[in-house]
């Protein structure tokens, strides 16, 4: 084969359009999806020269996943209106040409951003592949290019040849090497390979996986990036000081969760002192205890801060898919930081949704009895930005909660949440109908322990819709409170069949996905209750309607900028 850069945006795959109904009741309104088709992973999120870049996997032949997987790419100012551009990425070498799977993007010195991605070859192997943009005067990088050294990476021994895939953005260390790691697996083991180079095209392997865990299959969509320790300022992927720790990101296939570390990096070692060990317990730190999967983090240079994307996939069932004409959601953008007790990460949604907001309405100083609800009218409930603070009563009041009945799902359980409680359950019924047949529960429930005071907080979509035929899942988590502050916060988005929920103010995310058939559009109402004992003080709730977040294609490009 000539030596010669292989253009990989010929366009030869057009997207068939499926045609999605014009009622699209769960289609929504401010979260990011594709005109059509079928989305899962994010891929290469970046900001680039004022333009938000977001890159995505895309079945550009139908709304289920398929064989033939594109990178998807769209671009904003603002990461809330969006423009699609043409494919990124397209199958068209022996190295990809069974799919261009996940990847990243890294911008190297002199300003010039490369995309490393898994390619599905012809041997149905997973290869590590690197594209450039066509033209770097372009501020949109509508066309990449492949490089002609492609694959630069295969699996290694002690690694399945087609379970080798995802790699991060990489980071530089002080002695002038990018460094990646890259999901893998063999058996039944889960594994992270380390590699590092110093030109970004001769890669070397460490044989010593950066990470393994027994049981729990595929490592999948690795992140690792520093977070510093004081404020919520991000830090640039390759930074390293005294002053960052880091979190190593896992997706595990076999859980479909997304557990976190955080820990210490020596770069010279090339080794991650995690602070906690895996226990496959409550007790393991996640980014979101619901329906999220896949995320990928980059840092806003323009705005210092590090954000955070995560899929959204579908739970209705794949016939529903087809009839939609699409599948999957991507989350809101998260800003990301690390919680001031150095343990955990705060997430919160990035400041620009709050654009879309209007006819707030205004709860203050409300008493709910035990036993009552009250409507939040004024607004439209199926696509509403809320925010609430309870203050909680005395907490001596509280249930007792023995040491062997700390399982979070458990206490979820239909078992223990038909008893009476006393302080909670209480929270809120997000898109409900009327008549309350329909509901998500996002609720808390406030316990004694023996360490102090623990809040039970569940989000319950077993009432969620009349259907029989959906996935409807119970998340649930618990986390310490302080007694001399006795309040919990609460943020939810909801926008027609994604609801996000954000506690204490982004310490605990839930993310569902919920298909009422009647609390949908103007049917959708919204409501705060209370079924403990002790009465919950509303000491102040905001509430506002969520406008439509613009998307448009390539044609609108010039006009972006006035969105």
């Amino acid at each position: 084969m000539e030596n010669i850069a292989k253009d990989s945006s010929p366009h030869s795959i057009n997207s068939i359009k499926h045609l999605v109904p014009e009622k699209q009741p769960h289609r929504t309104w401010y979260h990011f999806q594709p005109p059509h088709n079928w989305m899962n992973d994010p891929n290469g999120p970046m900001y680039y020269k004022g333009v938000y870049h977001f890159f995505y996997q895309h079945n550009p032949f139908g709304p289920t996943f398929g064989k033939t997987m594109v990178w998807a790419h769209s671009v904003s100012y603002d990461l809330i209106n969006w423009i699609h551009l043409n494919h990124a990425l397209e199958p068209t070498e022996p190295y990809d040409i069974n799919g261009c799977y996940s990847g990243s993007v890294t911008i190297l010195h002199g300003e010039k951003p490369v995309i490393l991605y898994t390619g599905y070859d012809n041997n149905k192997n997973q290869v590590q592949n690197l594209a450039m943009p066509k033209n770097l005067s372009d501020p949109y990088l509508r066309e990449w290019v492949k490089h002609p050294q492609n694959p630069v990476m295969v699996a290694p021994s002690g690694v399945e040849m087609d379970s080798f895939r995802d790699p991060t953005t990489a980071w530089k260390g002080n002695d002038g090497k990018w460094r990646v790691i890259i999901g893998a697996k063999n058996g039944d083991e889960g594994k992270v390979i380390l590699c590092h180079s110093e030109d970004f095209v001769n890669w070397t392997l460490d044989p010593i996986p950066f990470y393994t865990i027994d049981n729990y299959g595929m490592c999948e969509c690795p992140d690792f990036f520093p977070v510093s320790i004081c404020g919520t300022n991000g830090v640039d992927t390759s930074v390293q000081s005294s002053s960052i720790r880091h979190v190593l990101k896992l997706s595990y296939q076999n859980e479909q969760q997304e557990h976190y570390f955080l820990g210490k990096y020596q770069l010279d070692q090339g080794n991650f002192m995690s602070d906690t060990k895996f226990t496959g317990t409550s007790l393991d730190l996640k980014l979101d205890y619901g329906t999220f999967y896949a995320s990928k983090t980059f840092f806003d240079y323009a705005k210092n801060r590090r954000i955070l994307w995560g899929w959204v996939q579908e739970t209705d069932t794949t016939q529903d898919d087809i009839e939609k004409g699409w599948a999957g959601l991507q989350s809101i953008p998260r800003q990301v930081w690390l919680h001031k007790s150095g343990k955990q990460l705060m997430q919160w949604p990035i400041e620009e949704v709050q654009k879309l907001r209007e006819n707030q309405v205004s709860i203050l100083g409300k008493k709910l009895v035990g036993g009552s609800s009250l409507q939040v009218t004024g607004i439209t409930a199926s696509q509403v930005d809320v925010e609430v603070l309870f203050e909680l009563p005395e907490l001596e009041s509280a249930e007792w909660l023995g040491a062997n009945e700390v399982d979070p799902k458990l206490l979820c359980s239909e078992e223990y949440a038909s008893r009476s409680g006393t302080i909670g359950p209480f929270g809120l019924l997000a898109l409900a109908s009327e008549d309350l047949t329909e509901q998500t529960a996002i609720f808390f429930r406030i316990y004694r322990t023996p360490n102090g005071y623990t809040c039970l907080m569940c989000s319950d979509e077993s009432r969620s819709s009349l259907r029989q035929d959906l996935d409807k899942r119970t998340y649930a988590t618990t986390f310490d409170i302080d007694p001399n502050i006795k309040t919990i916060s609460l943020r939810i988005l909801i926008d027609r069949s994604i609801i996000e929920s954000f506690v204490d103010e982004g310490r605990v995310c839930v993310t569902n996905r919920v298909y009422p058939s009647l609390a949908i559009d103007k049917d959708a109402h919204l409501y705060v209750f209370n079924n403990g004992t002790k009465s919950v003080l509303i000491s102040k709730l905001n509430a506002w309607s969520m406008k439509h977040a613009e998307f448009g294609h390539d044609e609108k490009i010039e006009n972006i900028s006035h969105i």
